[in-house]
């Protein structure tokens, strides 16, 4: 039952909570407990059906990561009550679809996101001053809940404006942009989760734990792989999609192979991109070659490995 009831419950049951309220005009405060409900869920669950034990345990990085959930929620929760701000910056016109039902202006806006945010998250994986702030994330040796917004708060910001500037121009409603932002909150939970959920055939098309631990392989190239935060889609389109129904992970296969000192503390690791520390020795310059063809390819010697198709 929790390895297929738990997913419903967080994708349909937190999410349609949230949506509900959102569509209804509940204050915007009411929206922190389907977030609550979640963060409780998360944790329960990874307890009780874990993919590691040991991934249960704090390896000296709990109030570190707790601090990154902090300041980057609330990074999130500051720019939706900017949106009326920015509404008025951009003037009275709108082009946003304010007739369709609500549930299918939150779904719009969840596929726009996702596109953004996948096109900074490629970009972060191949351009030296992106990844010198992606490297942050790119530093856990486990997988949980927390994980998915143990970011740089610079680099947050940057995927932010890829995946939500878009449907601002286009005058995305403060209500449907609140309901985006829990659905985002469930994402990242269940994106890093130590879970042992099911989804069956749907983890080829939703970006899930199954399919994301391939991302935070520790050597050069394998972690170029499966970047959608709420879909595989734009991976499957570009050829980083990546699956292995066999493939088991341990904390040894986490990480950077490259840096395997990186700092853990929460203020060292907002400098240490502003380092030389910070950064990975480029590899030779590429040829010119198609999008699909530069993504299977790592642009900056992060690792020792090369991706494995």
């Amino acid at each position: 039952m929790l390895r297929y009831g738990y997913p419903l419950f967080m994708l349909v049951g937190v999410n349609g909570t949230a949506i509900w309220l959102a569509a209804s005009g509940a204050p915007k405060a009411l929206l922190l407990l389907p977030v609550a409900v979640a963060i409780v869920a998360s944790f329960s669950v990874e307890r009780l059906i874990p993919y590691r034990d040991e991934w249960n345990h704090s390896q000296d990085d709990s109030l570190r990561d707790a601090i990154h959930v902090f300041v980057n929620e609330s990074m999130i929760l500051i720019s939706v009550a900017a949106i009326p701000v920015l509404a008025a910056l951009r003037g009275p016109h709108t082009w946003w679809p304010g007739g369709l039902p609500f549930v299918v202006q939150v779904l719009i806006a969840i596929l726009v996101a996702d596109l953004g945010i996948t096109l900074v998250h490629m970009a972060s994986h191949r351009y030296g001053w992106l990844w010198r702030l992606h490297a942050v994330h790119h530093s856990v040796t486990r997988c949980y809940g927390l994980n998915g917004l143990m970011k740089h708060p610079l680099h947050q910001t940057l995927e932010m404006l890829g995946g939500v500037a878009p449907l601002l121009v286009v005058g995305m409603p403060v209500s449907v942009a609140s309901a985006l932002s829990v659905c985002v909150a469930v994402q990242l939970l269940m994106q890093h989760s130590n879970a042992d959920y099911r989804v069956g055939p749907a983890r080829r098309i939703l970006a899930l734990n199954s399919g994301h631990r391939f991302h935070h392989l520790r050597d050069a190239g394998e972690g170029d792989v499966n970047f959608g935060l709420f879909t595989l889609l734009w991976d499957h389109l570009a050829g980083t999609y990546v699956y292995d129904p066999d493939r088991r992970f341990a904390t040894a296969d986490l990480g950077m192979a490259a840096k395997p000192d990186y700092p853990t503390a929460y203020g060292e690791q907002l400098v240490v991109p502003f380092t030389a520390a910070g950064a990975c020795g480029p590899m030779q310059p590429l040829p010119r070659r198609s999008l699909r063809e530069r993504l299977a390819t790592p642009a900056y010697a992060c690792g020792s490995g090369r991706r494995r198709r």
